[in-house]
C-alpha cells in the first residue's frame, strides 16, 4: 500500500464516520450544530466516502 492509498482510505473512514454521526444527530431531533449544517455535512460526506473508497481501490490496483 502506498501512502496515497493509505491517505485515501483514511479520508474515506473519516467521511464515513461523519456521515453516520450526522444520521444519528438528525435522528435525535436536536442536532448540535443545527439541522441545516448537519444535513449539509451528511450530503457532502456520504458521496465523499464512496468516491474516496473507490479511488483508493483503483489506486491500490495500479500498484500491484
Amino acid at each position: 500500500m502506498t501512502p496515497k492509498v493509505g491517505l485515501l482510505l483514511a479520508a474515506s473512514c473519516v467521511a464515513a464516520i461523519a456521515a453516520v454521526g450526522c444520521v444519528f444527530e438528525l435522528a435525535s431531533g436536536v442536532p448540535k450544530y443545527g439541522s441545516l449544517t448537519t444535513a449539509v455535512i451528511l450530503i457532502v460526506s456520504a458521496p465523499a466516502t464512496i468516491y474516496l473508497f473507490i479511488t483508493a481501490v483503483k489506486e491500490g490496483r495500479k500498484v500491484q
